[in-house]
């Protein structure tokens, strides 16, 4: 079968006596022209019959079937049942790790929570004590410098 390259036959839509030496028959197949349309070039293929003379017709066949029995089907049901149990036990996995993840960040921050806890109570309780020194200092000596001004008048 002679074959005309698409180059070609662009071309010969804009030099139409080249077109019309390259349409004709070949072996297998006839190229008719149709008449000019405003779209531009129409042609018509015509496949011939094939000769006897050809080496054999090219018959598509389908692939032969694999034979289906009871066992093939039986072990492709127990291997899907056996995936979906292995994603259900993944996802599983995944959710059970998820919820392990949630309740050590939720340990960790009232762990935290009661450190600042604590923190905030030492430093508070420091800080009343401290205040506490300075009061009674603070009363103190005033006291004294009452007493003093007693005994010096």
């Amino acid at each position: 079968m002679k074959e005309l390259s698409l180059v070609s036959l662009i071309c010969s839509c804009f030099y139409p006596e080249a077109h019309n030496k390259m349409m004709g028959e070949f072996e297998d197949m006839k190229v008719k022209p149709i008449n000019k349309r405003a779209s531009g070039q129409a042609f018509e293929v015509i496949l011939k019959p094939p000769s006897p003379t050809s080496d054999g017709g090219y018959s598509i066949t389908s692939p032969p079937k694999k034979e289906v029995s009871l066992e093939n089907i039986q072990k492709k049901l127990e291997a899907a049942e056996d995936r979906r149990r292995s994603q259900e036990a993944q996802v599983l996995k995944a959710l059970a790790e998820k919820r392990e993840h949630e309740r050590d960040v939720l340990l960790k921050a009232m762990e935290e929570n009661s450190n600042f806890s604590k923190m905030a109570e030492e430093k508070l309780t420091s800080k009343m004590e401290h205040n506490t020194k300075n009061r009674e200092a603070l009363l103190l000596a005033m006291l004294e410098r009452l007493q003093e001004k007693v005994r010096t008048q």
